[in-house]
């Protein structure tokens, strides 16, 4: 039985996902604030976690940062009312593997949670290597000219999906599929603000550019000539 945290200050809403998700045969926690959910999270290991983003106190960002800090491969849905293309850029910069809005469609959540689990828990090539990139799915490591590359679970799997397809060119919706999963409602935009960080974090002591763009088709992994 997975194991879903939940960290809303909103008391009705609280209660709204815990019947929901509890019917749908998840154990489901608590917690009011991000303090709380901090403490829930340490004592009760989450298989996913529901955050909301404003919240008195410590809000879900902050939170959000914590918990990656924490654990890098824990998926984290952030449930807002802010709605805007640069609010969810900015909680998914930050860590978050999706974007849910307020009101909630519980059956959208539902369908969201249940992708992020089956893709935490999929198997994957334990090794894997392109050019000076270096991945392993079994100890969750990636480094580049020996040097260990941080990364969080989506970053990681955009990683892998491009490793697998080494020199394919793939178009924003194929990556959706593979990463995101067929049941993804959100804007496919999310692709470049990924394809950004992890480009970020490959190339952070000048290392060339290896995800190339296709403009007006994609991405490919591949060497520059």
């Amino acid at each position: 039985m997975n194991r879903i945290l939940v960290i809303d200050d909103d008391t009705n809403i609280r209660k709204f996902l815990k019947r929901g998700l509890s019917y749908e045969g998840f154990a489901v926690t608590l917690a009011e604030s991000g303090e709380d959910g901090l403490i829930q999270a340490r004592e009760h290991y989450p298989d996913l976690v529901i955050l909301d983003w404003l919240m008195p106190g410590m809000d879900g960002l902050e939170v959000l940062e914590k918990l990656r800090t924490a654990d890098t491969t824990l998926p984290i849905i952030m449930l807002t009312a802010k709605d805007t293309p640069q609010d969810e850029v900015q909680g998914l910069s930050k860590g978050a593997d999706d974007y849910v809005t307020k009101p909630i469609s519980f059956d959208v959540l539902l369908a969201r949670v249940k992708s992020l689990l089956r893709r935490s828990s999929g198997d994957s090539p334990v090794a894997l290597r392109f050019a000076d990139i270096e991945m392993n799915a079994e100890t969750f490591t990636v480094c580049r000219r020996g040097r260990d590359i941080t990364l969080t679970g989506l970053e990681f799997r955009l990683l892998q999906t491009f490793m697998e397809n080494s020199k394919r060119v793939m178009n924003k919706q194929l990556l959706l599929d593979k990463v995101w999963g067929t049941d993804f409602f959100g804007d496919d935009n999310v692709v470049e603000v990924y394809v950004k960080q992890l480009r970020q974090k490959l190339e952070a002591e000048g290392e060339p550019r290896l995800i190339q763009t296709i403009r007006g088709v994609g991405y490919v992994l591949r060497e520059q000539n």
